[in-house]
């Protein structure tokens, strides 16, 4: 998954990566969905191995354009695993409490317990992506919360989170289609919002503003992922290898007992 990790300095160039690309799994979608039912299976039971353990912590940031999939990833990436182990956070505006505070305030909260792997649909890059976009602060602002950003992941990361960002790459033909498809179908149409075709207008001046954030913000400790977005399938792919793969890296095992259990009757 290398391909799609962009590396510390490199700087993020989204026209380089098709984001209708199905490359690394090039079986078509019927063979991805397959393979995906056999990675929720690895991921149930490593996500149960992180809990048991109760060493690691992990953080998946999840970013994407309006209708990028967000919500789908989280529902079909981790399907099955137990929920007592995986949280979700969810950013929307921020209330006048949080508003009152630091820009990283109302995140740090959300951050992952020990044993535990939290999803930040949306996060704090909003801070660097709405309020840029809209100009809601000046850069005098925004802009030096990419350190602020850089030093929160680290901290984070030393105090043992393992961190993961992905970045939904979709084409704006197919947010095209995601919205007249959410604007015609009954069953989607609550998620529809006129907002949605104000923000779409602002299409470059987003994904200038995901290109610089993800450029600035890309570290070792907390790598970005570029992932082609617009098939669902392959989307789903990429990021559970991703995951799956960071959590065998964690060498984890099932903790031994303090006794002697098995001289133990059970009647």
């Amino acid at each position: 998954m290398d391909r799609y990790r962009i590396p510390p300095g490199a700087g993020a160039d989204l026209s380089a990566i098709d984001p209708d690309s199905k490359e690394l799994f090039p079986g078509g979608k019927d063979a991805g969905r397959e393979r995906l039912k056999a990675l929720r299976v690895e991921l149930r039971e490593l996500q149960e191995l992180l809990y048991a353990e109760g060493k690691h912590k992990v953080l998946v940031v999840l970013q994407a354009m309006d209708a990028g999939g967000k919500d789908g990833t989280i529902r079909h990436v981790f399907r099955g695993v137990n929920p007592s182990g995986v949280r979700v956070a969810s950013f929307k505006k921020p209330t006048p409490e949080e508003l009152a505070h630091d820009f990283l305030w109302r995140v740090h909260q959300e951050a992952p317990a020990t044993g535990e792997i939290t999803i930040f649909n949306r996060s704090h890059y909003e801070d660097v992506l709405v309020v840029r976009v809209k100009e809601l602060v000046p850069e005098d602002v925004w802009r030096p919360r990419y350190e602020h950003i850089r030093n929160f992941e680290r901290l984070l990361a030393e105090e043992g989170t393992t961190i993961l960002k992905f970045y939904l790459h979709i084409s704006k033909d197919e947010q095209k289609a995601r919205l007249e498809d959410r604007r015609d179908r009954p069953d989607k149409r609550w998620k529809f919002s006129p907002g949605d075709l104000e923000e779409r207008k602002r299409w470059d001046a987003y994904r200038a503003a995901f290109e610089d954030a993800i450029s600035e913000t890309s570290t070792e400790h907390a790598p970005w992922y570029v992932v082609p977005a617009n098939r669902k399938w392959y989307r789903n792919l990429v990021i559970s290898t991703v995951l799956i793969d960071t959590l065998r890296g964690l060498d984890m095992s099932y903790p031994e007992p303090g006794e002697d259990v098995t001289k133990y009757v059970v009647v």
